[in-house]
């Protein structure tokens, strides 16, 4: 049985200076044990966070562009050898499909690489401002980067964040969800053993709790904060770091609409909107959440939805014939199957969500729902509910849908399905998103950045703006004359 433990200072531990807590991790598709972990305290948190001060300060690290772009490659090799392994770990502690757990190391393995690229390419600038007077901007890395993550996507939303802090010269402490803080140790295998890394520039620090998170907000020795995670924790850490004038990267919440217009490809659209309503789920922020269709396709655009949403079969992240994988735990499938019950007494119930039976009745699986809503102000429009319940909305024009769409703090992703090019551009313009896809959905990539507004978060991710939160820039001012 795996039993994840704390990376400190070059080396794994069970605690520092006391007895270890473990934790265990069930399967969420069978309620049976599949990990262990060891649950830290503030003194895991502290030997972490001077471990990396510490090598922050007195290593070559921040000095080497080309070694860290030589470790960020062979990192990125280790990676793609041990997919195979790692996927079959996050099947067992996340319960997505293993396809989806491929992907996502994949796009890990894509990240390293293209940051590796970049860590070579750190360019400041030289300005002559008037006659023999010179400024030279300078980049930097900003110093300890902390990068507290959630379950849904262990890899990728590891990866994103520590491939840049790397690149960019930061020492790291990563704080990884209880649930899968095996899969992040699997990852960080990939590099840990590797002899140019400094001890103390790769730390991790597991918990189940808040008391590691507090204290990497208010410590003054950590300079940055990349979070990936609901709105209501990205605000308290907002808060929590306010004393120390930390930076902070925070990708939150999302509530994505998909904007289906009269004119487009209707098998396509419908079978682009389960794919991404039904990702991971539904527990991904960037995932289709509510469905916007013109009035005059309404009725047979919802008719074909709901057939579709039947026709995907829940399963278990091993069956090649499954649709759709598990919840995170039941605690999460009774959720969505009382937001349903609750629906039925407020809303328009097109599809219900059911709990199957057979060999997936221990195991966090429900059917997906789908919901006909059409008042802005109700939570199921308002709220972010995680999981495989799509809301249906109906517009009769652009303007409308353009309003529609954007009544909603909730701004990370949004779709747009249409043939017409045109419509498409002019509706991205006017939509309130930090990323809006044309005739796709969750369409990401390591060279372009995402991020989102309002209630969503702000800084970016992936890209080069992905290395502007591990970075500053100092203006050395000199005269030649």
């Amino acid at each position: 049985m795996n039993t994840a433990k704390h990376y400190i200072n070059g080396r794994w531990l069970e605690s520092v200076g006391g007895q270890a807590v473990i934790g265990d991790v069930l399967n969420p598709a069978t309620s049976e044990l599949a990990a262990r972990f060891c649950d830290a305290t503030a003194n895991e948190a502290r030997a972490a966070i001077a471990a990396a001060r510490e090598a922050f300060e007195h290593s070559s690290w921040a000095r080497s562009p080309r070694v860290r772009a030589e470790v960020l490659l062979d990192f990125a090799s280790a990676l793609e050898r041990r997919k195979e392994e790692i996927a079959d770990v996050i099947v067992a502690v996340n319960g997505k499909l293993r396809r989806e757990a491929l992907g996502e190391i994949m796009a890990g393995v894509s990240e390293l690489k293209y940051y590796a690229g970049l860590a070579r390419n750190l360019f400041g600038r030289i300005l002559q401002v008037e006659p023999g007077c010179y400024a030279s901007l300078d980049r930097e890395p900003s110093g300890v980067a902390a990068i507290i993550l959630p379950w849904n996507a262990p890899v990728t939303l590891l990866v994103r964040s520590l491939a840049p802090a790397l690149a960019a010269g930061c020492s790291v402490v990563v704080k990884p969800a209880h649930q899968t803080a095996v899969v992040n140790n699997m990852v960080l295998e990939c590099i840990a053993g590797d002899s140019r890394v400094p001890p103390g520039i790769l730390n991790s620090v597991i918990e189940s709790g808040t008391e590691v998170s507090s204290h990497l907000c208010e410590s003054p020795d950590v300079d940055v904060i990349s979070f990936t995670g609901s709105t209501r924790v990205g605000k308290l850490i907002a808060q929590n770091t306010a004393s120390t004038l930390k930076r902070l990267s925070l990708e939150l919440g999302g509530k994505a609409p998909a904007v289906v217009f009269a004119d487009c490809d209707m098998d396509a659209t419908v079978a682009g909107v389960v794919a991404g309503g039904m990702v991971m789920a539904g527990q991904q922020c960037t995932a289709i959440a509510r469905v916007l269709v013109e009035a005059s396709v309404y009725d047979e655009f919802s008719r074909r939805l709901v057939q579709a949403l039947k026709n995907l079969r829940p399963g278990f992240g091993n069956d090649p014939q499954a649709g759709m994988g598990c919840l995170i735990d039941i605690a999460n499938r009774d959720r969505i199957a009382a937001l349903v019950e609750q629906a039925e007494q407020s809303e328009r119930v097109l599809l219900k969500g059911d709990i199957p039976g057979g060999e997936l009745k221990n195991g966090a699986f429900i059917s997906p729902s789908l919901i006909e809503v059409q008042d802005l102000d109700s939570p199921f429009i308002q709220q972010e509910l995680f999981g495989p319940l799509l809301i249906i909305e109906r517009f009769t024009d652009e303007q409308e849908a353009v309003r529609r769409s954007n009544a909603t703090r909730y701004s990370l992703a949004a779709s747009v399905w249409t043939r017409d090019g045109l419509t498409a551009r002019r509706m991205a313009s006017q939509l309130k998103f930090g990323t809006v896809w044309h005739n796709a959905h969750n369409r990401l990539f390591a060279e372009a950045e995402t991020g989102g507004y309002g209630d969503s978060g702000y800084g970016k991710l992936h890209g080069i703006e992905g290395l502007n939160d591990f970075m500053q820039t100092k203006h050395f001012y000199f005269e030649t004359r």
